[in-house]
């Protein structure tokens, strides 16, 4: 299957997952800036919570094709983890979707659920015994189920980009910041 083909049929299986709007193939260029505006970003603090560590841009940036798109609020995100928050090379909380992994999270002692966070107590170092090593917000790789299906495509990885790169890419896509809108990246490898 030639290239142009394999690309074109992954934008169409992109757009045709609900909740996706628009999708944009990234030149050498946009690559080059959002790699540039991410490792920027890495060193800044997520959340109020820690520093970045953005794996699923750094996976994605391993492909060959890379491919941004837009979402409106009927996206389904991937299963989580979408956020994992490290310390000390322990994870010491995640992001939970699960409803009943939600209720049962909140009966057990050891974790503390805030929204759709939870934190692992056990896992956190108490003040008197933490050295200064900032949590970090880890943003795993996901997988895109709907795209390892597509003849011709291995390697499928999916993530999400920090604020400075969904900027750049709405702006190269011609988009304004609007609510319940947001962007993915993601890349693949031909077979």
């Amino acid at each position: 299957m030639e290239c142009k083909t394999v690309i074109q049929d992954v934008i169409c299986t992109i757009k045709a997952m609900k909740g996706v709007e628009d999708t944009y193939v990234l030149s050498e260029e946009d690559k080059e800036s959002i790699f540039e505006l991410e490792k920027k970003a890495e060193g800044a603090v997520l959340m109020g919570l820690g520093v970045g560590d953005n794996q699923g841009i750094k996976e994605v940036f391993k492909r060959q094709v890379i491919i941004a798109f837009t979402t409106n609020m009927n996206y389904v995100w991937p299963e989580g983890p979408n956020v994992v928050l490290m310390q000390y090379g322990e994870k010491v909380g995640e992001d939970v979707y699960d409803p009943e992994k939600l209720e049962e999270c909140k009966k057990c002692n050891d974790m503390l659920v805030m929204g759709n966070f939870v934190i692992y107590k056990s896992s956190v170092p108490k003040p008197k015994d933490a050295k200064k090593e900032p949590i970090t917000v880890v943003l795993p790789p996901q997988k895109c189920q709907d795209l390892e299906c597509v003849e011709g495509v291995t390697n499928v990885v999916l993530a999400s980009p920090s604020t400075p790169s969904d900027e750049y890419i709405r702006s190269i896509m011609g988009l304004k910041p609007a609510a319940g809108l947001g962007t993915f990246i993601i890349g693949f490898d031909l077979c």
